[in-house]
């Protein structure tokens, strides 16, 4: 089939989300003002360099039902710092949990039984049982259509000791999780190396 995205695909569900996949979820935490906060997944997430490290991810602009910004990115502006940490296989009920609509006073942490982790540069806190969190300050918000598009300067990042092998993160023993298209997720469970070639 081929279609225009401006004419609509026809299908029962839109295949684009199937197509650019598997994802990386970003876990994205951050807190209000008022201390308040917030957690909730995003598999439009992606590292942007490593030098010095920049990340991404991309948030509808608006929470499903309400008229106002999603929580995470007007505690972001607001505060001008946030969290990222990494989903392992372990975590997927909790990360699913953490998805839920709720009201921006209701801590997603206490609702999906997570604990909190303090963060060494960053107020807001992290989830302390994901196998690796980074501390992120607000670099840029770039709106596009209905999305807009948070770009943050990782400033700390923390990683389980047990998963360091030989100087090697050694990604199989936590089993990060993927978005996939629809309900549907993946699990990271083995690796292979390919040599890039010479010139």
């Amino acid at each position: 089939m081929f279609y225009r995205p401006k004419d609509g695909h026809g299908l029962k569900f839109n295949p684009f989300k199937a197509i650019v996949a598997p994802r990386p979820i970003g876990w994205i935490s951050s807190q209000d003002k008022n201390g308040v906060a917030n957690l909730a997944p995003y598999s439009f997430f992606q590292a942007l360099q490593d030098t010095p490290p920049v990340i991404c991810y991309a948030s509808a602009r608006h929470k499903p039902g309400f008229e106002t910004e999603k929580d995470s990115v007007a505690n972001i502006r607001e505060t001008e710092e946030f969290g990222v940490s990494i989903v392992s296989f372990d975590l997927r009920n909790a990360m699913n949990a953490s998805s839920a609509t709720l009201p921006r006073e209701v801590d997603e942490f206490a609702a999906a039984g997570l604990k909190k982790m303090a963060g060494h540069v960053i107020s807001a806190p992290l989830v302390e049982d994901a196998p690796i969190s980074m501390e992120c300050t607000l670099r840029d918000i770039i709106a596009l259509d209905a999305t807009d598009v948070v770009i943050g300067d990782i400033v700390g990042v923390h990683i389980k000791d047990t998963l360091l092998e030989d100087g090697i993160l050694d990604i199989t023993q936590y089993q990060p999780l993927a978005r996939m298209g629809y309900k549907d997720y993946a699990v990271i469970t083995e690796v292979f190396a390919l040599e890039r070639p010479k010139a």
